[in-house]
C-alpha cells in the first residue's frame, strides 16, 4: 500500500475520535517530498496561533501507527488548546506526506484558497458513534459516502438523496461522463464540492483497489458504502446461455465481496485511529434476494446469495464498528432498468413470456402493479429512507430491510 494512502485513514480516525463527527482529510501530493526526516521521528508543532502538525510515524502496523500519531498529537500544543490543525505533515522513511484537514470540504477549498487561516476548534461535545439531530437525515451530514452505480437508476436517486442530506458522495462507475456530469450538476446545484466522480468496473478488484485509493485521499476514509452497481438479464433456465449467467453472479455477487474487501480495508484502518466511530457497508439487493423470480433464476439467485455474504460480512466486520446491511427494494418502474425502450426490463419480460396474456409494454406494468398492496412501484426516496434508517441504528448488523410496498412480507 501507497504511504499516503495508509496514513490518510489514521489522520482523519483520530480527528473523528476528537471530534465525535465526520471529518474531511485531504491528500496534497508532493507538498513535503524528500524532508529527510528519519522514521519515527517526533516533531510536534505547538499551538499558539500555529496551524501545522507534524509527527513521524512508521508504516509497520495500522495500529502501532495510530497509536504514534495519537501519542504524538496529545503531546502537542494542539490538544492543550483544543484544536484541530489546518495541516497534518507526517515524515516516514526520509519522506513527507502531507493532508489539510477541515469538518467538511468546503474547509478543504478554504484552506487551499488561503480564506482560511486559524486552527479549527473542537466542537464541544464528547467523542462518541454518531450526533443524530432532530432530521434522520442529519446523520449523514458531512460523512464520506460511496455509491457504486451511481450515475443512473436506483444509483443516481441514492446520490441526490444523500446529497441533499449533507454527504459527500462519491459516484463510481463504469459510466464515466454519466457520473462526471452528475458530479458536476450536484457541485452547482449546491454551491461546493460535495459530489466526487470515480470511474470503476466492480468486477474487477485492481479497478476498485484503484476506488478506494481516491477515496482516502480526497477525504481521508469513508463512513458509508452503498454497493448498488448490478445487472439483470431475464431468461428461462432452460434457454439462458451460461456465459450470460456468469456475468449477473460475477456482478451481483462477487462484485460485492469485492467492493466490501476495499471499502472495508479503509474503514478497519480509520476504525484503529477512531474505534468508537461506525461506519456502514449496504447492498442495494432486491425483494428478488428474498423471494424466488420466475425465468428469472440467474438475477434472484446472486441476491439470495448476497444475503449470505450480508450475514456473513456482518459477523466478521462488527470487530471494526462496520455494520452490513442490506436494502432489499421492490420494482422501481420509472428507472431505465425497467423501463429502457430497448433492454428494459418490461421488454424483456414481454419478450420471454414472463406475464401470460400481456400483448404490450403497459400490460407487463400493469400487471407487475398490481401486485404491490401500495398499489406502485418503488422510488428513489423509499430507498433513501431506508438508507439513512441503516445508518442511523446502532444495534442492527446483517439484517435484510424489504423496501417493497408489502408485495414481500417477512415471516
Amino acid at each position: 500500500m501507497k504511504p499516503e494512502v495508509f496514513f490518510a485513514p489514521l489522520v482523519r480516525g483520530m480527528f473523528i475520535e476528537k471530534t465525535g463527527g465526520p471529518w474531511t482529510v485531504a491528500y496534497e501530493s508532493g507538498a513535503l517530498a524528500g524532508t529527510g526526516a528519519p522514521a519515527g521521528a517526533d516533531a510536534t508543532a505547538g499551538a499558539g496561533g500555529a496551524t501545522d502538525f507534524t509527527a513521524g510515524i512508521d508504516t509497520s502496523n495500522e495500529k502501532i501507527a495510530a497509536g504514534q500519531l495519537s501519542s504524538a498529537f496529545a503531546a502537542s500544543g494542539f490538544a492543550g488548546e483544543n484544536k484541530i490543525p489546518l495541516r497534518v505533515k507526517i515524515t516516514s522513511g526520509g519522506n513527507g506526506y502531507v493532508y489539510l484537514t477541515a469538518p467538511d470540504y468546503a474547509g478543504i477549498d478554504c484552506i487551499r484558497k488561503g480564506r482560511q487561516k486559524t486552527a479549527w476548534d473542537i466542537p464541544e461535545k464528547s467523542p462518541g458513534t454518531a450526533d443524530f439531530g432532530a432530521s434522520r437525515a442529519a446523520v449523514v451530514k458531512n460523512r464520506a459516502a460511496l455509491i457504486t452505480g451511481g450515475a443512473q437508476g436506483f444509483g443516481e436517486e441514492i446520490v441526490r438523496g444523500l446529497a441533499a442530506a449533507g454527504a459527500l458522495v462519491f459516484i463510481a462507475d463504469l459510466n464515466k461522463t454519466g457520473a462526471e456530469k452528475l458530479a458536476a450538476a450536484l457541485n452547482r446545484e449546491y454551491g461546493r464540492t460535495l459530489a466526487f466522480p470515480v470511474e470503476v468496473n466492480v468486477a474487477d478488484e485492481t479497478s476498485v483497489q484503484n476506488m478506494a485509493e481516491t477515496i482516502a485521499l480526497t477525504t481521508g476514509g469513508l463512513d458509508l458504502c452503498v454497493s448498488n452497481a448490478g445487472v439483470l438479464r431475464a431468461a428461462s433456465i432452460l434457454e439462458q446461455d451460461i456465459g450470460s449467467f456468469r456475468f449477473v453472479t460475477d456482478i451481483n455477487y462477487t462484485a460485492f465481496a469485492i467492493v466490501t474487501k476495499h471499502c472495508g480495508l479503509l474503514m478497519k484502518a480509520q476504525h484503529a485511529a477512531a474505534p468508537s466511530w461506525a461506519a456502514d457497508i449496504i447492498q442495494i439487493n432486491s425483494k428478488s434476494g428474498l423471494d424466488g423470480s420466475n425465468k428469472n433464476g440467474s438475477y434472484a439467485g446472486s441476491k439470495f446469495g448476497s444475503i449470505g455474504l450480508v450475514q456473513s460480512f456482518a459477523k466478521e466486520l462488527v470487530e471494526y464498528s462496520i455494520k452490513v446491511n442490506a436494502v432489499c427494494p421492490g420494482n422501481f418502474f420509472d428507472g431505465p432498468l425497467w423501463s429502457d425502450p430497448e433492454k428494459g426490463l418490461f421488454v424483456q419480460y414481454l419478450n420471454a413470456g414472463k406475464v401470460p396474456g400481456a400483448k404490450t409494454i403497459a400490460d407487463v406494468k400493469a400487471f407487475y402493479e398490481s401486485k404491490v398492496p401500495m398499489g406502485r412501484g418503488c422510488t428513489g426516496p423509499d430507498v433513501i429512507r431506508a438508507v439513512l434508517y441503516l445508518v442511523e441504528q446502532l444495534y442492527e448488523t446483517g439484517q435484510a430491510l424489504p423496501v417493497t410496498g408489502g408485495q414481500v412480507m417477512l415471516s
